[in-house]
């Protein structure tokens, strides 16, 4: 099953996230179908803590991937913001 995930970058304590759509199998930084966006929980002052590109989660899902809930948080976040 395709799954929209999170894959996890950055130095050890200050985490940052590729948001990847993945099959299920593979391992969470392992190989991806293709990046969507990222998300910094730490960002601070100008930088930009969520950027994703809606259209094309929006295009997976119909196709049948299924996005994790953390993953559903930072795409209701988003379409908030762009709305």
């Amino acid at each position: 099953m395709v799954k929209i995930r999170l894959s996890r970058g950055g130095a050890k304590g200050r985490p940052f996230y590729h948001i990847i759509v993945t099959d299920g199998r593979n391992a969470r930084d392992g190989r991806n179908i293709e990046r969507v966006g990222y998300f910094n929980p730490i960002a601070a002052g100008k930088e930009v803590r969520l950027e994703l590109d809606s259209a094309k989660v929006k295009a997976w899902v119909e196709k049948g991937a299924q996005m994790t809930d953390k993953v559903k948080l930072l795409y209701k976040e988003a379409s908030k913001k762009a709305a």
